[in-house]
């Protein structure tokens, strides 16, 4: 180094390399500029400078003065392999700055024969860092210098803290900066998404919609709706490679670690560790749904503090810090979707309740009009059929048939109008979907055998849709089937239900079946009931051997395109 006083040219040296570090806030060509000072201050001719994230990948960023056998092909003997002085900072060998003895890469370039070396045989190595935090390491190397003193050393170590220092704060200013633009992010698609959920016609929908909106305001590779329970997840929704899908695949959980103590509380609930949220993301990709992830962030999707409607997981391609900046803003992205996904929920609701209440009030009205009516048409008809009995001419004869025929079809309106008053206000279905469709068939005069096999608790559309299906195939077996006896079988598969009714009558012909597919109303009204939701409606049937109906139906309801809906 230079023969100037040590003390003023270490001065000097820092003074200038901290001028150079605040001048710019851009890191590659920072580093640049720093390397050269440092050679031109220090007297050295060549320094190379590698950042090393967490994992323990490098990167060479920034040199100068590089040998040819060095910087051959666009720095290839740099840029690929390691050496010493990466493997001791890998190992946590390399805490200060150090001699090294010679180097691998210039002793491979000699061995291979890949250029000039310029006299140059050994390096001096410094740990980049600031603080506890490491980013990388250092090298300054002459022609023919095979040593460092200790006050060159404490020198490089010095410029070291002060690159690293200058490393975290654009590290720090960039973040601010990404958070910054982040939150400005978050309101466009809070907007967005506010504006899709007052239109949305169900969760399933607007599951969709959520994921598709990330894509189109955040640029995460890959986003998820997951739901842990007990030892198995669910993927409910998955935004990757620019493409929104509700899957709803099942898989089993991996053994997740417990929040340390030191965690702060997140908004929402209980933190998701970096560990948990990285072996969410490796199930993901062992599951085959997305390439490899180098780095996840996971937090709860709550409302008031429950954690039922699951995890919303951001994943990254690409090692660095930029998660850290993205925390913040993926915490109240979950709070916001979770608040959304809550309202439509409650709209659902009040949706289903406006409509319960008009078909209790339309009930009602049957009943205190139309059914009283025609209960006094059946009286009246009873009461002048028996005036004429007592007459016995021809025409009194006449006028008793005739008033017969009426009591007769006023009865059978009178029956049909009271089994719509009870389709309009089911009183069983409180107590179970099979239990509702017995008690109905046994009003009919039928004999129901049912069986239930699975527990789940049913969705309200799905319970409310295999209601109005089992009701008109119970009606059409009391009309048609010419027999009293019919199975009710209830079968809940995972992520299905399926209802089957089932007679030993009379059955249909293939040719009447055929009729019956294109034109019937009932069976057709079964089968769009069924659709609408996902599912499917088939009907078997025998001439003279019985008839059944299957209904399946997807426990989570599909969207019309893509499929899906988190509950």
């Amino acid at each position: 180094m230079s023969n100037q006083d040590p003390h003023i040219q270490e001065l000097i040296t820092l003074k200038t390399i901290a001028e150079t570090l605040n001048e710019s806030n851009e890191l590659t060509p920072m580093l640049d500029v720093v390397i050269g000072k440092l050679l031109e201050l220090t007297g050295l001719t060549t320094g190379w400078l590698f950042l090393v994230n967490e994992r323990g990948t490098y990167e060479f960023v920034a040199n100068r003065n590089l040998p040819p056998a060095l910087s051959r092909e666009d720095n290839e003997p740099m840029r690929c392999g390691s050496c010493w002085c990466l493997e001791r900072y890998d190992d946590g060998r390399l805490k200060n700055a150090v001699n090294i003895l010679n180097c691998k890469r210039l002793d491979n370039a000699v061995r291979y024969q890949w250029g000039d070396t310029e006299g140059i045989t050994h390096h001096a190595t410094v740990p980049l860092r600031s603080g506890s935090r490491r980013f990388g390491v250092l090298n300054v190397a002459a022609p023919g210098k095979l040593h460092f003193s200790k006050e060159e050393l404490a020198l490089l170590e010095s410029v070291a803290y002060q690159i690293g220092s200058a490393i975290e704060r654009m590290r720090l200013y960039a973040a601010e900066q990404r958070r910054a633009d982040l939150f400005v992010r978050l309101g466009e698609y809070s907007s967005a998404l506010g504006a899709y959920a007052s239109q949305a016609v169900n969760r399933a929908e607007l599951t969709e919609q959520v994921m598709s909106l990330m894509g189109r305001y955040f640029d995460w590779p890959v986003v998820a709706l997951l739901e842990p329970l007990e030892k198995e997840i669910t993927l409910r929704a998955l935004y990757s490679e620019g493409k929104t899908t509700l899957p709803h695949a099942k898989f089993p959980l991996a053994e997740m670690a417990r929040p340390h103590p030191n965690d702060r509380k997140r908004s929402g609930g209980d933190p998701v560790c970096a560990e948990d949220a990285q072996r969410l993301a490796d199930q993901l990709v062992q599951e085959g749904w997305v390439s490899s992830l180098t780095r996840a962030v996971a937090t709860p999707v709550t409302v008031a503090g429950d954690s039922s409607l699951g995890l919303l997981l951001v994943g990254y391609d690409q090692y660095g810090d930029q998660y850290r900046a993205d925390i913040e803003v993926i915490e109240a992205l979950a709070e916001h979707i979770g608040l959304t996904l809550q309202r439509v929920r409650l709209e659902e609701n009040r949706r289903e309740l406006t409509r319960m209440d008009e078909r209790n009030r339309l009930a009602r009205d049957l009943h205190d009009s139309v059914s009283q009516t025609l209960f006094s048409l059946v009286m009246m008809s009873r009461g002048v059929g028996g005036m004429l009995a007592a007459e016995s001419n021809d025409q009194s004869s006449l006028l008793q048939d005739t008033i017969h025929d009426i009591q007769s079809l006023s009865q059978s309106a009178l029956k049909e109008m009271r089994e719509l008053i009870m389709q309009l206000r089911p009183p069983g279905l409180e107590e179970g979907l099979v239990t509702g469709l017995k008690q109905y068939g046994e009003r009919l005069k039928l004999h129901v055998r049912s069986h239930i096999s699975g527990i789940h608790e049913l969705p309200r559309l799905i319970e409310e849709a295999l209601w109005r299906i089992g009701q008109e195939a119970l009606n059409n077996v009391s009309k048609h089937a010419d027999t009293k006896e019919v199975t009710v079988a209830l079968t809940l598969h995972d992520g299905e239900v399926e209802l089957r009714i089932e007679d030993r009558g009379r059955g249909i012909t293939k040719q009447r079946l055929s009729e019956l597919t294109r034109h019937s109303i009932g069976l057709s009204s079964m089968r769009e009931r069924a659709e609408s939701l996902g599912g499917q409606f088939r009907l078997y049937s025998v001439y003279r051997g019985g008839t059944i109906i299957e209904v399946t139906l997807p426990l989570m309801l599909k969207s019309t395109e893509n499929g899906g809906d988190m509950r």
